[in-house]
């Protein structure tokens, strides 16, 4: 059965093809989730509520990509918001030493608060375009090597690269500037 009629016939209320669905990406979408969340627990819950996602957003699916890459953006998207919520207070506290971007005497000379500094690092995070902030996070948070995040973003590894290095250079500037 190719794509548009699974999606047509789930679409039109089969159960059983919704179930064929599941059962095709589960796989891909908890590995995914796994490889964001390294926790099996979480990644167990992000597949429960990926799969609620496309149920309820598959008639919203305009077919531009296909279904694999469309379910694995909305992995992507549902493993990133649960990151947000989940490691907030670590990620951006991480961030400035990482970077290595916020030194001594500035902070002694700014004296910057740990909220400051956190909506700082949040606006400069948010201020990045989708790929550089999904790619930084999946090498420099995850921890998650080059080739994984190939697989995972469908980019090729010198592409992962090249978009950890832009992110690492624009975060650098939005948080001079915000912190300006």
């Amino acid at each position: 059965m190719d794509e548009f009629t699974l999606i047509q016939n789930i679409l039109d209320g089969s159960q059983p093809d919704f179930e064929r669905l599941i059962k095709i990406y589960q796989p891909n979408v908890f590995r995914t989730a796994m490889g964001l969340l390294h926790n099996k627990e979480d990644a167990e819950e992000i597949t429960q509520d990926v799969f609620l996602k496309v149920y309820d957003s598959l008639s919203s699916f305009n077919q531009r990509a296909t279904l694999s890459t469309w379910i694995y953006r909305v992995t992507i998207n549902t493993s990133l918001n649960f990151l947000k919520k989940k490691k907030a207070n670590r990620v951006l506290f991480s961030l400035s030493s990482l970077l290595g971007l916020v030194s001594k005497e500035k902070q002694s000379e700014k004296l910057v608060t740990d909220k400051e500094e956190k909506d700082a690092i949040r606006k400069a995070m948010q201020e990045l375009p989708e790929k550089q902030r999904l790619a930084f996070v999946l090498t420099k948070y995850e921890e998650l090597p080059q080739k994984q995040v190939a697989e995972i973003m469908q980019i090729s590894e010198g592409a992962v690269e090249q978009l950890v290095i832009r992110a690492r250079n624009n975060l650098r500037k939005n948080l001079e500037k915000i912190m300006a």
